[in-house]
């Protein structure tokens, strides 16, 4: 018996969709890319018809079209993995709906061959624009590098380091100062500060907001209770275990990231000091790990999802795939979260 294969079912065309939207290639193709230049009507007109063929742009045609990869890079070098997580989470929630991909790349921001390094993926992978996260973000070489190299970008920092419509701020000066502020207020002042590594200028903004609270109510900044971390967990634990040996104990310790505040947690719990009746602990940046300790951590809220949404909305806007109001707003606000790891001191 002879099996008749059956006929694959051809996939819409940008054609299929402007012939049955009534509407031009061009204009299709120009509301497919969030191209101001088409009115609304056209636009939801246009939309109506792809979704009702169910229409998939092919990348590579579309690519050949536009003279376009529609790939954007984003590039880092940070430990924590569920900072870097929620940042892709924000950049795939701007990037849906226009035909962009994402790709990933991990660098060292201590190599002497990372510029290079970074340009040398932008020209490999093609991509047409690349978001910058801290630390790597505040090598002024490289922007100006990708400047040259005519290569979008946009800039996650701590602090305003570029125009509007190529930064996004995070504030952790900011932050720091709300999370010591705080700890004043519950009456502690013997208050231990982990940071972060060195020459990062989000360690620098930390130090200097939890500099800037003490000073406002005239307490000491003693350089045995300042401790450099690197923003991990095994570094927090070393950090809390010097901290804890100093005499007398600090009564508060504040880590510059949750990873390392739940290192101190750990090296807490090994020595018999109860959290927080004898110990409050705080961190920042409020990952997912923070509410799934006991006692869950007081910590500063970052929407690291809003950052990477709003730099990657930025950066479409460069590319000419957005036509929102992005550039606007730079700044993401910190926000105090307490939680049980604080309490009054004694």
């Amino acid at each position: 018996m002879n099996i008749v294969p059956s006929k694959k079912k051809k996939k819409p065309t940008i054609n299929d969709v402007a012939n049955l939207a009534g509407v031009s290639k061009k204009t299709a193709s120009r509301v497919l890319n969030n191209s101001p230049s088409v009115s609304d009507a056209t636009r939801e007109k246009v939309t109506a018809v792809m979704k009702k063929l169910n229409y998939v742009p092919d990348p590579q045609a579309r690519g050949l079209a536009f003279k376009r990869s529609f790939i954007v890079g984003l590039v880092y070098d940070n430990p924590n993995v569920l900072y870097i997580s929620d940042i892709q989470k924000g950049v795939l929630k701007a990037c849906k709906g226009t035909g962009y991909e994402l790709i990933m790349h991990p660098g060292d921001f201590n190599s002497e061959h990372l510029i290079e390094e970074v340009c040398d993926f932008a020209t490999r992978a093609r991509v047409d624009g690349i978001i910058l996260l801290s630390p790597i973000s505040q090598i002024d070489e490289l922007a100006k590098r990708l400047e040259n190299d005519q290569v979008p970008y946009v800039r996650i920092s701590p602090k305003k380091i570029d125009i509007e419509e190529k930064t996004v701020i995070s504030n952790d000066k900011l932050g720091a100062e709300l999370m010591t502020e705080y700890l004043v207020s519950i009456g502690h002042r013997n208050i231990g500060f982990i940071k972060g590594p060195e020459c990062n200028l989000s360690t620098e903004q930390k130090y200097q907001g939890f500099c800037k609270i003490m000073q406002k109510y005239n307490l000491p900044i003693q350089a045995d209770l300042i401790i450099k971390g690197e923003n991990t967990f095994e570094s927090g634990i070393q950090s809390g275990n010097k901290l804890l040996a100093m005499k007398p104990n600090p009564t508060a310790i504040f880590a510059s990231n949750d990873f390392m505040a739940l290192g101190v947690m750990r090296a807490a719990s090994m020595l018999n000091i109860s959290i927080p009746e004898q110990l409050s602990i705080a961190g920042f940046d409020d990952s997912a790990i923070a509410t799934v300790v006991w006692p869950d951590l007081t910590t500063i809220h970052q929407s690291a999802i809003q950052m990477g949404q709003m730099a990657a909305n930025k950066l479409l806007v460069q590319l000419g795939s957005n036509n929102t109001n992005s550039n606007e707003v730079i700044e993401i606000l910190p926000e105090l979260v307490v939680r049980n790891s604080t309490k009054k001191a004694s």
